[in-house]
């Protein structure tokens, strides 16, 4: 046990991460030459398109130093504030952690984040500047940063080079020093803490696991404490690149479980897995329950797909915890599910996984967040969809979530951040000077302002160089008011949000416009409508597509002209009654990104 070694990288998205992941999977020559590839970690599709880190990654490594060998598990997590949830799960099972920072960059926003959970946790910090071999490194200026962000000796700093493998031999030794080996018992009965699972086809779900206390061997009777239910271990081992079987894991060590489980419900991340014969008498303080940020609608194309999406979610909520459903029913859509995401790329991220991973197309609805509605009968309601809000004469007063949120720019482009916050209804709480050209803001501001496209403006206006992370603060009062669209006088309850009286008419008529250009001409007329209750403040006219029914009237009286007209227009009036509107998948998508 005093060999064993757990650690995970932390840093900014695009610090380089996985690039160091690599270098230590090298160096340890866990994988040859030619299983090798770029960001081997990230091993999803989805991760390499988009070159970031989805899901946090864990791999055993084998090391021998002085004579001694040593076993190191390294989790690589991602480092977008959308999956800081992977992050925290991964701090959770380890002992110490790698703080990456880039030498162009400095500190930026989730480095502070990450480290401060780090901190919580009581794990070893070991700072490693990276990217020193670049041009643009600042090296002496970031390392002050990281000495007053940290208070370390500047002799504790590695200098490294996650691309060309300058300081790699230097991270393994300061690991094997400074994280100190895991603690526990031996000879207690078996404790041992789910961090993740996944689902495969063939074998069922395969549940990743740290042992706290006492051993598991093959073929154990095991109890998952918050479902009580009892398993067989089929089968456990490592995680190397592949699975490799054991025949027993001990204290400290992390390793898989397979044991022919089908249902993804009774596999619960946080939870504690114990002997059935001589349990442990409490279960391991797991993770704090995630908080949703943001909410949307999921629903199938096509109706008769539901029961698939739903053993599709299950699926996917087995390999990513921070993502909750509750089923629903809308008029327009029919029947489909509520779902909690941590932010817009995690929604973006869970849509393309259930098309790629699971051949399913959704529909999603207008994101919002959730509201506390506060009756006139002193009753509180959650509200997480506009169509829940009660009847306006039965709402006392309605308050929204606000968030502490902390901007990292450069000083030239203060000015322009500081106006896009105070846009959005933030307020300026402090403002501190990290050096000379580095500023860090703090806003209070609510949560539904940043859900559509704060981080895409604030990242166009600064050229990509500030960085953002927040927390949920509080609950305060907000004058909200619940904005419908309406097609031919028809409510489309998936186009309603809940919006700030300011904002309403300006949104209102945008989103008429937007729908105007998508929504495809019929043979009647459409009228698109926004209304706020039953006062109407936008209105929109898609024409109808209509036959030259006069082509044949190439003279005459007047009358016969208005004969055939009037014709036309009963048909057109007929039509209208009958005829109904298919909103296009685009014009859902559009509203998100509404300027």
């Amino acid at each position: 046990m005093k060999n064993i070694r757990n650690f995970c990288i932390v840093a900014h998205i695009d610090h380089g991460k996985s690039t160091l992941a690599d270098r230590l999977l090298q160096a340890t020559q866990t994988l040859n030459e030619r299983e090798f590839q770029n960001q081997v970690l990230d091993s999803m599709d989805l991760e390499r398109e988009k070159g970031i880190t989805i899901k946090s990654h864990a791999i055993q490594m084998d090391y021998e130093q002085d004579g001694e060998k040593y076993t190191l598990n390294l989790i690589d997590t991602p480092g977008h504030v959308d999956f800081s949830y992977e992050v925290s799960r991964a701090i959770a099972s380890c002992e110490g952690a790698l703080l990456v920072v880039d030498a162009t960059q400095g500190i930026q926003a989730q480095t502070i984040s990450n480290l401060y959970l780090a901190l919580e946790h009581d794990l070893t910090i070991i700072p490693v500047l990276n990217k020193i071999d670049m041009d643009a490194a600042m090296i002496e200026e970031v390392k002050d940063q990281i000495i007053d962000l940290t208070g370390c000796k500047p002799d504790e700093i590695i200098k490294a080079s996650a691309k060309t493998g300058v300081g790699v031999e230097e991270i393994l030794h300061a690991i094997i020093e400074r994280i100190p080996a895991s603690q526990g018992d031996e000879n207690a009965p078996l404790q041992a803490l789910i961090f993740d699972s996944v689902f495969n086809s063939f074998r069922g779900i395969i549940a990743y696991f740290k042992v706290m206390n006492g051993s598991i061997r093959k073929g154990d009777k095991v109890k998952f404490f918050a479902t009580g239910k009892e398993y067989d271990a089929d089968e456990i081992g490592v995680l190397k690149m592949n699975m490799l079987p054991r025949n027993e894991i001990r204290t400290g060590d992390v390793g898989y479980i397979i044991s022919g489980i089908k249902t993804a419900t009774e596999v619960k991340v946080g939870d504690t897995i114990t002997h059935v014969a001589n349990p442990c008498k409490e279960v391991i303080a797991g993770f704090e329950d995630v908080k949703p940020m943001v909410f949307a609608g999921l629903y199938p194309v096509s109706t008769d797909e539901y029961e698939e999406l739903r053993s599709s979610m299950e699926k996917l909520q087995l390999n990513d915890a921070s993502l909750t459903f509750e089923p629903e029913s809308s008029m327009a859509l029919g029947f489909g599910f509520r779902c909690g995401f941590l932010g817009l790329l995690h929604m973006e991220i869970i849509q393309e996984r259930l098309y790629r991973e699971f051949d399913m197309d959704v529909i999603t609805t207008v994101p919002n967040v959730s509201f506390k509605v506060y009756t006139t009968k002193d009753e509180v309601i959650q509200v997480h969809n506009p169509s829940g809000l009660p009847a306006p004469n039965l709402i006392d007063r309605v308050e929204e979530p606000y968030i502490h949120a902390q901007v990292i720019t450069k000083t030239e482009y203060l000015g322009v951040v500081m106006k896009l916050c105070l846009d959005k209804r933030g307020v300026l709480k402090n403002q501190h000077f990290l050096t000379t050209d580095r500023v860090e803001l703090t806003f209070d501001m609510p949560l539904s302002e940043i859900v559509f496209d704060f981080y895409d403006k604030l990242k166009s206006i600064s050229r990509g160089y500030a960085s953002f992370d927040y927390s949920l603060a509080d609950y305060r009062l907000a004058d909200l008011v619940k904005l419908d669209i309406l097609l031919n006088d028809e409510q489309v309850d998936a186009l309603s949000s809940l919006i700030h009286r300011d904002h309403s008419y300006d949104f209102g008529r945008k989103m008429c416009e937007k729908l105007k250009e998508l929504i495809p001409r019929q043979q009647f007329e459409i009228k698109i409508q926004a209304a706020i209750g039953v006062k109407i403040i936008a209105r929109e006219t898609v024409k109808a597509l209509r036959k030259d029914v006069l082509a044949k009237c190439y003279g005459g009286d007047i009358s016969r002209k208005r004969k055939l007209l009037e014709k036309q227009k009963k048909g057109k009036k007929r039509m209208r009654q009958v005829g109904n509107v298919e909103i296009p998948q685009e014009a859902f998508l559009a509203v998100l990104k509404m300027d």
